[in-house]
């Protein structure tokens, strides 16, 4: 392949992600309070650790890498958890469960695939509904204009937000292949320029901000090192490996590559190497991106090169902060519309894992009955476990609703599906 065609491909693939890379560190800065400053270093300082995430994931090496064209970002399966961790225990509490859960994951990386039974499509289809459905809050205030937004759900808000729905579901009826893939950042794009003629555009951010910078360790925060957020941030990296055991297996099969349980260990370890230097230098915990599997289906092309190229065009771009800070003009109304449709598909991905093990058995139902409502009824009352005494952990997992819900999850199954014989279903749906 030549190397203008390879470069094209590259452009493409990093189109595909760019909406879903940039939204995370936004979101979570929006909610966190950063300035734009910070948010602008936020964000280069994702895009950059986009592209590390995605070498060592593409190069085949002897301890990390998979070696398959996978294309590496923030798993949204962080956002609420991180959120949460922040304004419970403040930032060096996030960098200090990413870090420690990536060491973590790094240590199990070789019998990680000896876990997954207790990750089946019912448990982690249910952490992932409980993680969507928590997230949809945090879109809508957006839609209205941030919550404790003087303006909030004004008339132009509300307006700004739906325009921008409109714009995204347009596109995505009335278009296909690569211009449907990236719906979402055409959306952002149109939405921000009728932002700009409603008057709730700044272009201070981008004039403010330096043409080059270096990233540095512990900018943000130093880490520090809370039980709770770690078992809530390595449980999110579990299930993290599983969706991307779930990618690794759908890209060997259209690279026609064989996956062995050593590619599989090298895969996770390449994971869990990402997350302790995204903690390190203040960024996230790094996962495959489904949306770049389709783009190679659809392209064909199958080659690491496109992927490498991928990979070092992010690297490149988290070095210049004024492309960040670029997207810290968007309004809030225009960044709650975009998350809606991500939040939404997080939301109906999960359903999708969820539907065939429920109609398997009512055993399953039950499963996914108790854990979501558990999941998000404690995300919605996180005072309800209160009076628990805190001397035996308990406090550890039912302060964070994505916890509960996910150590529900595993014990409902291991009592309904793991332990015993199997019951005789006489009902199905």
């Amino acid at each position: 392949m030549n190397n203008f065609k390879a470069t094209t491909l590259g452009i493409q693939h990093l189109l595909a992600m760019y909406a879903g890379a940039i939204l995370v560190p936004l979101i979570i800065g929006g909610e966190l309070g950063f300035t734009s400053a910070q948010l602008t270093y936020l964000v280069a300082i994702d895009i950059m650790m986009c592209g590390i995430a995605t070498l060592l994931q593409v190069w085949r090496g002897k301890f990390v890498g998979i070696g398959l064209p996978v294309v590496l970002g923030c798993t949204f399966t962080a956002v609420s958890p991180i959120i949460a961790i922040g304004k419970s225990g403040g930032l060096g509490d996030i960098y200090g469960a990413i870090i420690a859960s990536g060491i973590i994951i790094v240590i199990i990386s070789g019998v990680f695939g000896l876990l997954v039974p207790f990750f089946p499509p019912v448990v982690t289809g249910s952490v992932v509904t409980i993680i969507g459905v928590s997230l949809i809050p945090v879109a809508i205030n957006n839609m209205g204009g941030g919550q404790g937004a003087p303006d909030f759900a004004s008339g132009s808000n509300v307006a700004l937000a739906f325009i921008t729905l409109l714009i995204i579901l347009v596109i995505y009826r009335f278009s296909t292949g690569f211009i449907r893939a990236i719906s979402i950042l055409l959306g952002l794009l149109f939405g921000t320029i009728v932002g700009g003629f409603m008057g709730k555009v700044s272009l201070a951010p981008v004039v403010e901000a330096s043409w080059l910078h270096v990233a540095k360790p512990f900018y943000l925060a130093t880490p520090t090192f809370d039980i709770s957020a770690i078992v809530t941030m390595t449980l999110v990296a579990m299930v993290s490996l599983v969706e991307s055991t779930g990618v690794y297996y759908a890209l060997s099969d259209i690279c026609k590559k064989d996956l062995t349980s050593k590619d599989l260990s090298k895969g996770y370890r390449a994971e869990g190497l990402a997350s302790i230097i995204g903690g390190i230098f203040n960024a996230f915990p790094y996962t495959t991106f489904s949306q770049n599997v389709g783009l190679i289906q659809m392209s064909g092309v199958r080659d690491r090169k496109v992927i490498f190229i991928t990979g070092g065009m992010l690297l490149v771009l988290g070095f210049l902060p004024k492309v960040a800070a670029l997207t810290t003009i968007i309004p809030t109304p225009v960044l709650g519309a975009a998350m809606l449709a991500m939040f939404g598909m997080v939301v109906t991905q999960g359903i999708k894992m969820l539907a065939p093990e429920i109609m398997k058995s009512m055993e399953n139902a039950m499963v996914a009955a108790i854990a979501v409502g558990l999941g998000v009824g404690v995300s919605v009352v996180p005072g309800l476990f209160a009076a628990l005494p805190t001397t035996f952990g308990l406090n550890i997992l039912t302060s964070n609703g994505i916890v509960c819900g996910s150590v529900t999850a595993i014990f409902l199954n291991i009592v309904f599906n793991m332990i015993g014989p199997k019951k005789e279903d006489p009902m199905h749906f």
